[in-house]
Formats: C-alpha cells, sequence, structure tokens
C-alpha cells in the first residue's frame, strides 16, 4: 500500500484524484474478501450447528429404552436358544438390564450431575440410549458369529467390546459437554454400564461359561483402555483450539452446549469477552417529540448477534424497552450498517450502550420543524429511500426482490460524504435487511447501492421542506413466537405526514424476512392511505440457534401465517395515522467509547475453529478407538 501511494503520489490535481479513486477501489476489494472470507468461515460453522439433533422425549426416551433392552435381550438368548426357556431367559435378561439402566440413570442424574451440568434424567436416559445401541450392534454381531462357527464365547467376547465401546462413549460425551470434578465425572461415566453388566454376569454364569471367570480382569482392563483413548482423543482436540485461540477447544463447546440447552449466556460471553477487541461504536438517534416524547428511531452500528441471548443479539428489542420506558414514548430500532465482527461481547456491553443511548435520546433538544417528503429511488437491483428533517437525514437501502444480508461500513461512509456534500449536517444510514432469497452477491451491489444512494440524495435535498406530523404505534402478535422468527419488540409503525404525504416506517423485530413480503405489506398499506414507505427488520439474533437446519432461524414470514403478519402490520400503521401530531425533530450521532466486540478476526477464528475441530476429530477418532478395540480383544483372546 505504501508503495502503491509512492509511486502514484503528484502535485496536480487529476492525478490525485486518479491516485484516491484507486487506493478506494483497492480497499473496497480487500474489505470485500475479508467479508466473503468471513461469510464463507460463517457458512462453514453454520453446517456444523445443523447437524444437532433434539433429544427425543420422556415418554419416547422411556419406551425406546425399554424396547431396545428386552428385544436385546430376546434376540441375542433366542439365536443362542431357540425355544421357549429362550424366550423366557431373553425377556428376563432384557427387563433386568432395561431396570438396572434405568436405576443408574436415575441415581446419575439426581445425585451426581444435579449440579453444574445439562444432565436431567431424561437426556442422562438419553445418553443411556445411545450407549446401549452402540453396545447392541456388538452384541448382535457376537450372536450372528456365535450361530455361524458354533462359539458361544463370540457372543460373550462382543457383548464385552460393547461394554467397552459404551463406557468411552460415556466418558467422551460427559467430559465434552459439562466441567465436573473427575470423581463425578467418573462415577457418571461408570455406573450405568456397570450396572447393566450384573445381569449378563448372572445369566453367564447361569449358562455355565467358562469365560466368565477372565470377566472382572477384562472389566479392569477396558477402563484403563478406554480412559487413554478417551483423553487422547479430547487433547488432539484441545489443542486444535489452544493454537487457534489459546484455549481449549472443549471449553468452547461447552459454553455453546450450556447455552443451547439451558439458555445459560454467562460462560460463553466470558469466553467473547476475553476474545473480543475494544472499538467505538456508534448510535444514530432520531427524536421526535412536542411537547413531550412522540418516537425515537435508534439506529446502532453494532451488529445483534451473534445468536440467542449471546452477546448483542437482544440489543434491538432491549434498547427499544429502555427508551420506551424512559422516554415514555414510542421506539423502534431497524438495523444499521456492519456485519457480525460487531456484534458485542456481553450483556455488560449492552447495557454500556443502552444506558449512553437511552440518557442521549433523553437530552437531544428538538429544533426542526420542516421535513421533505419521504423519497424511493431505485435503479434497477438498489432502493434508498430517504426523508430530510431539517439538516439532518435518514436514509436506507434494501436490494428487494433478491437478497440483502449485511453492509460494509463502506457504505455508511460514502452516503455521509455525499449527504455532507449537499449541505446535509448528518445521515443516519440503515439497512433494511427485509429480503431474502437465496445467497447475497453484495460484492456486486456495491456500485447499485452507491448509484441509488446518489440519486436518492440529490432528488431528496432539491425538495421543498414542509411542516410535518408523526405518530407512532407497536403492536407484538402474541401467537409468534421466537421460533417463528418473530423477536419480543414486535411491529412498530412511524407515520410521518409531510404535506399531503403520508410515510410509513415498519419495523419488524426479526432477522430478515422471506422475499416478496415486503411488497406485500407495502401493497397493503397504499390500500390503507399510506402513499410511501418502508419495511425494515431489526435483524435481531434472538431468534437464531433456536431451530435446527437451514440458517437456524426462520425469516420473517417463512413459518409466520402472512395473511395475519401483514393484518398486524396495517393495525399498527392505523393506531400510529390515527394518532398524528405536530412535532419537531433532531437527528444526531454519539459514540460509546471502549466498547467490547468480537472483530473480524477473532470471528473468523472461532468460526474456523469449529470446522478444524470437526475435521480432526474425524482423523483421529479411527485410529485412536479402533487401536483400543484391538487391545482389548486380543486381551480376551489370550489372557
Amino acid at each position: 500500500m505504501l508503495q502503491l501511494i509512492g509511486v502514484f503520489h503528484a502535485e496536480d490535481h487529476d492525478n490525485l484524484i486518479c491516485v484516491h479513486f484507486s487506493l478506494a477501489k483497492l480497499l473496497s476489494r480487500n474489505l470485500m474478501l475479508t467479508e466473503d472470507s468471513l461469510k464463507r468461515s460463517m457458512d462453514r460453522a453454520v453446517k456444523r450447528y445443523s447437524s444437532l439433533f433434539r433429544l427425543p422425549s420422556d415418554q419416547e426416551v422411556f419406551l425406546l429404552s425399554a424396547l431396545s433392552c428386552v428385544g436385546g435381550g430376546l434376540l441375542s438368548t433366542v439365536v443362542l436358544f431357540p425355544s421357549l426357556k429362550g424366550l423366557t431367559y431373553g425377556f428376563l435378561l432384557g427387563m433386568a438390564v432395561f431396570s438396572a439402566s434405568l436405576a443408574a440413570d436415575y441415581a446419575a442424574s439426581t445425585l451426581i450431575l444435579k449440579q453444574g451440568t445439562i444432565y436431567n434424567l431424561r437426556r442422562t436416559m438419553a445418553l443411556s440410549l445411545f450407549c446401549w445401541a452402540i453396545w447392541l450392534l456388538f452384541i448382535f454381531l457376537g450372536a450372528g458369529l456365535t450361530v455361524l462357527l458354533g462359539l458361544e464365547e463370540w457372543w460373550i467376547r462382543f457383548c464385552l467390546m460393547g461394554f467397552s465401546a459404551a463406557i468411552m462413549l460415556r466418558l467422551v460425551a460427559f467430559s465434552s459437554t459439562s466441567a465436573m470434578s473427575y470423581a463425578r465425572f467418573l462415577a457418571a461415566s461408570f455406573l450405568q454400564p456397570f450396572l447393566c453388566m450384573v445381569p449378563f454376569l448372572a445369566f453367564w454364569t447361569g449358562i455355565g461359561n467358562s469365560i466368565t471367570i477372565r470377566v472382572p480382569a477384562f472389566l479392569v482392563f477396558s477402563v484403563v483402555v478406554a480412559l487413554v483413548s478417551t483423553f487422547t482423543f479430547l487433547h488432539f482436540l484441545d489443542n486444535v483450539g489452544k493454537r487457534a485461540l489459546g484455549m481449549q477447544s472443549l471449553s468452547l463447546f461447552r459454553a455453546f452446549i450450556l447455552n443451547w440447552v439451558l439458555g445459560l449466556n454467562a460462560p460463553f460471553e466470558h469466553i467473547l469477552e476475553e476474545l473480543g477487541e475494544k472499538r467505538d461504536v456508534e448510535v444514530s438517534l432520531l427524536k421526535f417529540a412536542s411537547a413531550k416524547p412522540k418516537a425515537v428511531i435508534a439506529v446502532p452500528s453494532i451488529h445483534p448477534g451473534p445468536f440467542k441471548n449471546i452477546g448483542s443479539s437482544l440489543l434491538p428489542s432491549l434498547l427499544k424497552t429502555s427508551l420506551e420506558k424512559q422516554l415514555g414514548c414510542v421506539a423502534c430500532v431497524p438495523h444499521g450498517l456492519l456485519g457480525h465482527e460487531f456484534d458485542l461481547a456481553s450483556q455488560r456491553q449492552n447495557e454500556k450502550v443502552i444506558e449512553q443511548a437511552v440518557a442521549s435520546a433523553r437530552s437531544l433538544e428538538v429544533s426542526e420543524a420542516r421535513a421533505s417528503p419521504f423519497v424511493k429511488v431505485t435503479n434497477g437491483l438498489a432502493t434508498a429511500c430517504c426523508q430530510v428533517f431539517g439538516k439532518s437525514a435518514i436514509i436506507s437501502f434494501t436490494m428487494a426482490p433478491k437478497t440483502i444480508e449485511d453492509l460494509p461500513k463502506e457504505i455508511g461512509l460514502f452516503v455521509r460524504d455525499e449527504a455532507e456534500r449537499r449541505g446535509l449536517s448528518f445521515c443516519a444510514v440503515v439497512n433494511a435487511h427485509n429480503s431474502i432469497d437465496g445467497p447475497a452477491e453484495m460484492q456486486d451491489s456495491l456500485e447499485s447501492l452507491k448509484d441509488a444512494a446518489t440519486k436518492c440524495l440529490d432528488k431528496v435535498v432539491s425538495l421543498e421542506q414542509l411542516p410535518f406530523e408523526v405518530g407512532a404505534a407497536t403492536v407484538t402478535p402474541k401467537e409468534f413466537t421466537l421460533e417463528d422468527g418473530m423477536g419480543p419488540g414486535g411491529i412498530t409503525a412511524v407515520v410521518v405526514k409531510c404535506g399531503e404525504q403520508k410515510a410509513a416506517y415498519v419495523v419488524i423485530d426479526g432477522n430478515n424476512m422471506v422475499s416478496g413480503l415486503r411488497e406485500d405489506i407495502l401493497s397493503a398499506l397504499k390500500s390503507m392511505g399510506v402513499d410511501e414507505g418502508e419495511v425494515f427488520t431489526t435483524d435481531t439474533h434472538s431468534v437464531s440457534a433456536l431451530i435446527l437446519g437451514g440458517h437456524g432461524y426462520h425469516p420473517v414470514g417463512e413459518v409466520m401465517n402472512r395473511e395475519k403478519l401483514v393484518g398486524y402490520v396495517i393495525e399498527a400503521a392505523r393506531t400510529a395515522t390515527s394518532d398524528l401530531e405536530p412535532v419537531r425533530a433532531s437527528c444526531s450521532g454519539i459514540k460509546v467509547a471502549d466498547i467490547t466486540v468480537l472483530g473480524a478476526k477473532q470471528l473468523e477464528t472461532l468460526c474456523l475453529l469449529i470446522d478444524k475441530t470437526v475435521q480432526t476429530a474425524k482423523k483421529i477418532i479411527a485410529p485412536i478407538f479402533v487401536t483400543a478395540g484391538l487391545l482389548l480383544m486380543l486381551f480376551l483372546w489370550f489372557v
């Protein structure tokens, strides 16, 4: 970069403009490459997240456990003893194994795993069910070989191998998902398999098999092999995180599991606070008031993520609630610019931003009594909407009906520079974030967005400013949940009447919306007498990481009843229209210093860590556990 500046340094004005243009294009290209790299990393992380699964219900776990234990006992013994006697033995064996497993799971969940873990009785039973499924595979394999070769010891040997596999699976599961003392960890891992071995030992002793005398020695040996192989496996996984971030991979995974299962945000946020970087963040405020505050539009240059209740995921609804409580008016928080690299690290950072934003909004003096009409300009790809209040403006962008995702900071810098050239003192920049229909092609869209912005600004500053009125209202649909894609902020409509024109700013607390819904809403608003407007989402990530598959969330309108949703928007707009009154406005931006955000580099490393850990696990799982299995088989055959 320094060499480029040196080569093109020139005194004459034309050459200097060319240098600036070349540097701007180079910076833009580098910025987009960085964002594309981050997007690819996050896509890989989402893909891993989508491979998670939901556990069966309590009743399903109980029934599946009973059926698998009794069915396993019946099938294996009937193969060995194809008679009524075999059926009886099998049923009794299966019931004994099920009873032992149930007793072990109850004891583990109530006495060992009660504090500091995610394991209630259902989850403990589900883990045992998965372990028993692995165990059953070995039992059936042994029974099949016994029938083919006529050696009943094969069934016993493979049953013991299944016992060892179950112990290894439990060791990996408990160490990966919970942090507890070694005593509790080992007790939880060993209790259920050892109790389930008791009915098998009694049965083998009853049929007089000679291998039974070697079982105690094998059990001790299998515990040693299981511990060594499991901790070797986990050591390699932890080293991936240590090399990338200086922390164990499993610590991050445990923190995620605690949030995913129990909703605990503190462990994950503690990690993000350590990894994050300090930045100054901005919040743009547009306040309308008469004798008292009427409405506030707050636009944070903060990304509301990363997911669920972590970091700034709930910032839009939290900021809305605080503004409304402290100012006694309607507030809305549409999405600003920037992406996940500007996720806040914790609730503590949220509180800092909210405290200063509310204080600034309260003290902001309204002075502008005139406004321009609402202007919308589209160039076939990008659409810009703008309205000016005195010397301040609010401008928004969308690519609808094509996909629009997070916009780079470059757009905001460009727009504010262009607004200043046209005599405006401040410009709040909003990403409408209101259409998703496949992957976004932002690199090809930047020039279109800039073109729409300049044309929109040219048009809006040329219009006469008139006295205006504002009304605002919020509707919170009770039937739309976080899982449906509706955040706690609901639907807010701010209607501005300037001259004969009525324009609506509709803000929905969700993460993007399905393509075409924006157009349906605008059409419905027009039919009720609203001349212009735009629909925004807050990009709240409180709705993310609640469902599995796809994006990990539902965009607004994907699973909601769209007719009802549009009806709620109309209800909010009608209420706002009936509440119109003359007001004054002021728009300003505040900076909140020393806020901990994730940062692009650390965020990309976090996302890549997930992928690298999975890839490492795939590479080492077979060599480690196959070696463990071979050692156990050699012990059974030669000891």
